[in-house]
C-alpha cells in the first residue's frame, strides 16, 4: 500500500505560475524574499520524506511510454533487478518508464519511490510507490533526485530526459557528485548522442576521461553489473 506524504493539496496551475513569473527577472524584494523561504520550505519537507530511504538508483525516462512496449519491459527489468543489489528506485513518479521501473522493484519486494511534480497537465503519483514526494519546482526535484542517487539509468525518453542526463553528466564532470556510474539503455536510441559526443571529443569540447562516465548498453546484466562494481562495491 503506497506511503501517502503530508504534502497539502496544491493547485496545478500556482506553482508553475510561481515559477514562470520568478524566471521572467528581477521582482520587488519582498515578492523574492517569500519565494525564497517557499523553496526553503520544499526541500525541507524534500528531506523530511526521503531521509530514511536508503541508498538510491534513480532511473529517468519518457512518461510517454505505454505499457506493453519493449521499453517499457526494459525499464521494468532494470527496476527489478537493480532493486536485488539492495538500492531503493527512485522516479520521477509518474507513468510511463517511471512506472515500469517502480513497477518493476515492487514486483521483487524492493522499496520504490517517487518524486512528482506539479505540471498543469496533471501528473498523478504512480501505483508502485512506497512512498512520494510531491513536489512544485522543477529544480527543487532534481537536485533531491540527484542527492539521494548513487547511480543514474538513462532511458529513452524526450527533452525531460535529456536534461536530466546531462545534468547527471555535468555534476560528475564538474565533481560535485561522486563519479557515480550513469547507464545509458537502449543503444539504438541513443545513437545519435553517442556520436555526438565522439564529435566533442574530436572538437576537444570533452576530455576522454568524461566518455567513461557513461555506460551505452541494451543489456540489463551488464548495467546491473557496472552499478555493482561502480556504485555499490566502491561506495
Amino acid at each position: 500500500m503506497s506511503e501517502v506524504t503530508n504534502t497539502p493539496p496544491i493547485s496545478n496551475s500556482t506553482p508553475v505560475k510561481e515559477e514562470k513569473i520568478f524566471l521572467e527577472g528581477p521582482r520587488s524584494r519582498w515578492e523574492e524574499l517569500v519565494f525564497s523561504f517557499k523553496v526553503l520550505l520544499e526541500f525541507i519537507r524534500g528531506f523530511r520524506v526521503l531521509h530514511f530511504v536508503g541508498p538510491c538508483v534513480a532511473v529517468f525516462g519518457s512518461a510517454r511510454v505505454a505499457e506493453g512496449s519493449p521499453y517499457y519491459a526494459l525499464a521494468s527489468r532494470m527496476g527489478a533487478e537493480v532493486s536485488k543489489l539492495g538500492f531503493t528506485i527512485m522516479t520521477g513518479g509518474g507513468p510511463g518508464i517511471m512506472q515500469a521501473a517502480n513497477r518493476g522493484a515492487k514486483n521483487v519486494g524492493g522499496f520504490s519511490i517517487g518524486c512528482n511534480i506539479i505540471l498543469p497537465k496533471e501528473q498523478q503519483p504512480n501505483t508502485y510507490l512506497d512512498r512520494w514526494f510531491e513536489c512544485r519546482y522543477f529544480f527543487v526535484r532534481k537536485v533531491l533526485m540527484f542527492k539521494y542517487s548513487q547511480a543514474f539509468v538513462i532511458m529513452p525518453g524526450g527533452i525531460g530526459t535529456m536534461d536530466e542526463f546531462f545534468e547527471a553528466l555535468t555534476l560528475i564532470q564538474t565533481r560535485k557528485i561522486l563519479d557515480f556510474p550513469v547507464i545509458v539503455m537502449g543503444k539504438d536510441y541513443w545513437q545519435p548522442v553517442q556520436q555526438m559526443m565522439e564529435t566533442m571529443l574530436k572538437s576537444h569540447m570533452i576530455d576522454s576521461t568524461d566518455l567513461n562516465l557513461m555506460l551505452f548498453t541494451d543489456s540489463v546484466e551488464e548495467a546491473v553489473a557496472h552499478i555493482q562494481k561502480h556504485a555499490l562495491e566502491k561506495y
